[in-house]
């Protein structure tokens, strides 16, 4: 991940430095002491399941992940609440109207700081359990490819995410 060089809100150069009443160094601005914090993106989802058991995944058509499998996620916006977003998400990614079932899991994943380095997104990814109600399993936005697969044939070996892994474990454990 990038991290800014100049205010959002003056354009002056940040500087790292622990701002008064925190204690982790943070980049603030030289000239108007705007502290920019660097937060996690959130991501919601759903793993939808149809009146026959099957669920519905897609496989990626995008980085991270392209080519594998997963249940339907994105990025939750700055004018919706995270179950919308799973919603959203899923009509959108395989084309499925849902109702939105228990939080089957909360998965956090912190970016790596390694030599003082940025890397990767730190990310929160919340995954409920949706029971289908309407629309055409389709490939949409980000996807290349949607399936109807039953529990027993999920592709284990093919799933784009420890996220995706955790969230069809945590539907066949419940």
């Amino acid at each position: 991940m990038l991290r800014s060089r100049f205010c959002p809100l003056c354009a002056a150069p940040l500087e790292k430095r622990v701002p008064e009443l925190d204690d982790r160094v943070r980049h603030v601005c030289s000239a108007c002491g705007f502290v920019l914090y660097m937060n996690p993106k959130i991501a919601a989802g759903t793993v939808p399941v149809g009146d026959d058991g099957r669920i519905a995944l897609i496989r990626r058509g995008i980085e991270p992940g392209a080519g594998k499998w997963s249940w339907p996620c994105g990025y939750v916006e700055m004018d919706e609440d995270v179950p919308a977003c799973a919603v959203r998400e899923t009509r959108e990614e395989c084309g499925l109207r849902t109702a939105l079932g228990p939080l089957l899991g909360l998965y956090s994943y912190a970016a790596s700081t390694a030599e003082g380095a940025i890397s990767g997104t730190g990310m929160v990814i919340v995954c409920y359990l949706a029971r289908v109600t309407g629309g055409v399993l389709t490939a949409g936005d980000d996807a290349v490819e949607a399936m109807w697969v039953a529990p027993a044939d999920l592709p284990w070996d093919d799933l784009a995410f420890d996220s995706s892994h955790r969230g069809l474990r945590a539907f066949l454990d419940r």
